[in-house]
Parts: C-alpha cells; sequence; structure tokens
C-alpha cells in the first residue's frame, strides 16, 4: 500500500516546508504545491513540488487528479501585516478569494479533511492573558481580517459539504530544522528573530526597537515564541485526529510564557556571543503590549507539547542555520 498523500499549499515557504519534512517523518507523502512567489524550490525535499496558485482552478484540479490526496495543509497566504494595510485588496484576493478556489476544489473532488494555518492576528487586542481559544476574534488589519474570515468559510463548508477542518491558530514562529536543512528566509524580513541575529552577523547596521513604553516588565513588546518544528508536529497532530474521526475546530498553538524584545536581543547577544546594536522607534500603529497564548487545549485533545519551547534553543536553531544560508549563499556567490 503507498503511502497517504497531503497536498501543501505552500509548501515551499517557511512553515510549510517545515511541515512537509514532519509528514514524510510521519509516513505521508506531502505534494507542495506553492506559486514560489515567496516560496523556495530548494525547500522541497520530501516530496514533489507543483507550481502553481490557489487562485487556479484548473491547476488545481490537474494535481489533486494527478495524486489523489486525501487530505490539505493549507500555508499559501500572504502574511505582511503592514502591506495587508496599504493594500487590502491584495490580501482578500489571495488569502480569501484564493482559499474559496482551494475549498471548492476541495469539495468537487470529494476531499474531506484539511489543517488550516491561522493565527492570533483573528484575536486583534487581547483582553484576557493568556489568550485562550473563545476570547473574542476581533482582527484589527486586514490580514487578521483575512484568515478569520476563512475560518468563518471552513465552518460554513463543514456544515453544507461535510468538509471537517481544523484550524490552528499559532503565535511568533522561530527558529529552524534541527538538522540544519531547512530555515527561515524572508524577503523582505519583518520577523524580530532573524532581524536580530542579522545584526549581530552584521548583515543589517542594526535592529530597531518599536517602542520602550509598554506597561510591560522592561517596556518593550512581549511576544509568545513557539519552534517551527514544533508548529509542524502539530499539524501532523491535527491531521491524524481528523483522520480518526475529529469534528472541525480551532486550537491555539504557543508556548504559554512571553519573551519581551529586549529579552529576546539578550538571548540572542548570548547565543551568538556578539553584539547586537539596536536604535530605539516609535511604536508602530496596532502592536499590542502582550500577545501570550493559552495551548491547554491543544495539548490536552491532541496529545501536542513543545519539544524546544526554551527561548535559548529556538535562537540557537535559527543562528545555526543563518551561518549556514550565509555560507552557501556565498558559495553561490563565488560560483557565479
Amino acid at each position: 500500500m503507498g503511502k497517504k498523500v497531503v497536498l501543501v499549499t505552500g509548501g515551499a515557504g517557511y512553515i510549510g516546508s517545515h511541515a512537509c519534512k514532519a509528514l514524510q517523518g510521519a509516513g505521508y507523502l506531502p505534494v507542495a504545491y506553492d506559486n514560489l512567489v515567496y516560496g523556495h524550490r530548494w525547500a522541497v525535499r520530501w516530496g514533489p513540488l507543483e507550481v502553481g496558485d490557489i487562485a487556479d482552478r484548473a491547476r488545481l484540479d490537474a494535481v489533486i487528479a494527478r495524486y489523489a490526496p486525501s487530505a490539505v495543509m493549507h500555508f499559501a497566504a500572504y502574511a505582511y501585516v503592514g502591506e495587508s494595510v496599504a493594500d487590502p485588496g491584495k490580501y482578500y484576493r489571495n488569502n480569501v478569494a484564493g482559499t474559496l478556489t482551494l475549498l471548492e476544489a476541495m469539495r468537487d473532488h470529494g476531499m474531506a479533511r484539511l489543517i488550516f494555518s491561522s493565527t492570533c492576528a483573528t484575536y486583534g487586542v487581547p483582553q484576557t492573558y493568556p489568550i485562550p481559544e473563545a476570547h473574542p476574534q476581533h482582527p484589527v488589519n486586514p490580514y487578521g481580517a483575512s484568515k478569520l474570515m476563512i475560518e468563518r468559510m471552513l465552518r460554513d463548508f463543514d456544515l453544507a459539504h461535510g468538509l471537517r477542518s481544523i484550524a490552528l491558530r499559532y503565535f511568533n514562529a522561530a527558529g529552524a530544522d534541527p538538522d540544519g536543512e531547512i530555515g527561515e528566509v524572508h524577503d523582505p524580513e519583518t520577523h524580530l528573530i532573524p532581524l536580530v541575529l542579522d545584526a549581530a552577523a552584521g548583515r543589517r547596521p542594526q535592529v530597531t526597537v518599536f517602542g520602550d513604553d509598554y506597561d510591560t516588565p522592561d517596556g518593550t513588546c512581549v511576544r509568545d515564541y513557539i519552534h517551527v518544528t514544533d508548529l509542524a508536529q502539530a499539524h501532523v497532530l491535527a491531521l491524524q485526529a481528523l483522520e480518526s474521526g475529529a469534528q472541525s475546530t480551532a486550537y491555539n498553538l504557543g508556548n504559554g510564557r512571553g519573551f519581551s524584545v529586549r529579552e529576546v536581543i539578550t538571548h540572542a547577544e548570548a547565543v551568538t556571543g556578539r553584539e547586537v546594536p539596536v536604535t530605539l522607534g516609535p511604536r508602530r500603529c496596532g502592536d499590542p503590549p502582550r500577545l501570550v497564548g493559552d495551548a491547554s487545549r491543544a495539548v490536552r485533545e491532541l496529545g501536542w507539547r513543545p519539544h524546544q519551547a526554551e527561548l535559548t534553543r529556538i535562537l540557537e536553531t535559527a543562528w545555526a542555520w543563518h551561518g549556514r544560508a550565509q555560507r552557501e549563499r556565498l558559495l553561490r556567490d563565488l560560483s557565479a
């Protein structure tokens, strides 16, 4: 009997590629479906790559017919908060309308299981800490709104068509594959940890701290960082839950503890043995002082737990990946 096939939209991206590795390790065949706008061919190593856009119904039909996947893991989305504010149409067209095309393709091919990459951005400004799944969802930017709309679409497709899904609302994905095979590469880069490590490595002049007068212990924003391989494992467990008959639901994924921007910088200096140049900037609009999640339901119901929860470990894997990626870039430049 062949392996179960899972279609992984956005499978050439940061989290999607780590999910592909986790799927392969669990005995599945991941088929990465990616338009390569933000994904990378080199990140697809555990199954075939099919280049295509989620908005391209004909291409989706062809790929689904070829591989007959038993489920979908859906990561394909635009995810820059600031850009979503400046160009909301891009986000509603790609994230919402593109997902609608995917869901209709799944419906028409008789596919009934989907794991969705959602986000804590659907909650908006937190009212309680840590944030439970029952927290009101009032997103404050089009990116979060697009993800919340997809969660609503998933509920409606379950009711109308029996398409069961689990939405995973995660906090700040960070770190890299401990084996050093894949890691985080964004252009432009907006995530704090790679920005801090780039500053430590001298690849950027400094890292900007946006606001130091928040109501937090050191005045800087506090965030919940979760290792990307722990995220990937949660997706596999969620898929297995659906295969065992679980009903549609949503789970938070986080460590349940927060670290401030200054704490991240201090830990990064300890891990790298280098100083991180810092400059202070104004607060960014819409940045809550704290974002920390309650993931106890995922622990209890999925049997999930973070294995690399310590910030030092997250930074160590990211730093090792940054070093390797830098060496490979240098070798490519020398051979060009």
